[in-house]
């Protein structure tokens, strides 16, 4: 009988020692660097450089690595606080909304909840319209002719969907490290393929002042936090492993991202030759759609598809886990494996072909909100909770240094990104 990924019914944990490991934890490392790239890889590579264009390349360059630094360790928070919880509860593995409800109380856990559901929601609308509206493309082509558009997100849905349904948690596993693996392949082939339009002298424009719109785009792009619970599952509460999947797993993403702006931002002025002058330049739907060089054409497809793709899982089964905690049950089986794949799959199925942009716009605020949310105020709150204020006083040795000093840095920044968004949509 399969056993689900987020799911997996292990024996209860004891806490005998909060410094050790829960238990020897098999060698998932490479399952779960490639859960973590996965999740990070999808939409908000390929809109990135639309938004760090104005402020140029040196100035995205420094933001991008600051925001993935303040995004590791928020994430190193997180595993922490999850480890902790698991040891105390004796359970196995522990969704973000359990993480919440045992430290911070229930009423703090609805208002989290609240804010991972409209996040995780909006961006399976984003993948299923944007991974859907390529396929559409394809299908087109091998129909001569256009195609519903409901198509396209469905056939994505009916794809990616069904390997999460029926697919074993080892197939789904090596299904992912597999789409991983095609993402970087046809990253580098583009690199090579495109960087013969780039102009050095497009990376030399500086305008500082012009990043801070674009650093809620980055937290989303950089977001992989919902799938650190699922993480710390996998390998089983040892924290040596949890860091070092998370490091690894978040420079790989990284190395891609400042790569691909630097490409991209150097190919800018060629690529607005090419627009067909929407108010939005989008670099990506520029080159799919180039007929001067269909090959180029075609790997930007197949990289954009499975980018999309290793999100959407890592966000399905973000999404799953919480439902999981949200409805109190320990395991997704045979009986209730419909039920909650509905649940997840058809709202964003339903949007997604009814109004595609009905998030899109949304995206831009709900992004710098929750995400600063729960990939900020949240995990370090918790973070202090169990290190300063538990009567237990014995969480897990910290993985993050700084002591208070960082806690109250990660708060004080989030605080920071919400009022930039704010005093934005008040000036327009």
């Amino acid at each position: 009988m399969r056993k689900d990924l987020l799911t997996e019914d292990r024996p209860s944990i004891k806490l005998d020692s909060p410094a050790q490991p829960l238990k020897q934890a098999p060698d998932q490392r490479g399952a779960s660097i490639a859960l973590v790239a996965g999740t990070t890889v999808g939409a908000g590579i390929l809109a990135l450089p639309a938004m760090t264009q104005p402020a140029g390349f040196l100035p995205s360059t420094v933001m991008l690595m600051v925001v993935w630094g303040y995004a590791l360790v928020a994430a190193l928070l997180l595993a922490e606080v999850n480890v902790f919880c698991m040891r105390r509860s004796g359970q196995a593995n522990m969704g973000l909304l359990g993480m919440v409800e045992s430290t911070l109380g229930k009423p703090i856990a609805n208002v989290a909840g609240g804010a991972y559901l409209f996040l995780h929601y909006a961006l399976l609308v984003a993948y299923l319209s944007q991974g859907g509206d390529i396929l559409s493309g394809g299908l087109a082509h091998l129909v001569g002719g256009a195609v519903p558009g409901w198509a396209g997100p469905t056939v994505f849905a009916l794809i990616f969907g069904g390997l999460l349904y029926w697919g074993s948690d080892r197939l789904v596993a090596k299904f992912n490290s597999t789409f991983v693996g095609i993402v970087i392949l046809t990253f580098m082939a583009l690199l090579v393929l495109s960087s013969t339009q780039v102009d050095p002298g497009e990376l030399v424009h500086q305008n500082w002042p012009a990043i801070s719109p674009a650093i809620s785009v980055m937290l989303v792009a950089l977001f992989y936090h919902n799938v650190v619970p699922v993480v710390a599952t996998q390998l089983e509460g040892d924290l040596g492993k949890i860091r070092q999947s998370i490091v690894v797993g978040s420079v790989i993403p990284l190395l891609m991202f400042l790569i691909w702006n630097a490409v991209i931002l150097g190919s800018m002025g060629g690529l607005a030759s090419l627009s067909t002058g929407s108010e939005v330049l989008d670099p990506l739907a520029i080159l799919r759609n180039n007929a001067e060089s269909p090959g180029l054409s075609i790997v930007v497809s197949v990289f954009s598809e499975f980018a999309i793709a290793t999100s959407f899982i890592g966000f399905t089964y973000g999404l799953l886990d919480f439902l999981k905690d949200a409805f109190q049950v320990r395991e997704i089986t045979s009986d209730n494996r419909l039920p909650f794949y509905s649940i997840v799959f058809l709202p964003a199925l339903g949007l997604s072909t009814l109004n595609p942009n009905i998030f899109f716009t949304a995206l831009d605020y709900a992004g710098a909100f929750s995400i600063s949310v729960l990939g900020g105020i949240l995990p370090a709150i918790m973070a202090w909770t169990l290190r300063y204020r538990s009567p237990w006083q014995t969480s897990p040795q910290p993985l993050v240094p700084g002591g208070r000093g960082t806690l109250i840095i990660m708060v004080v920044l989030a605080v920071a990104v919400i009022a930039i968004q704010i005093l934005t949509m008040m000036t327009g």
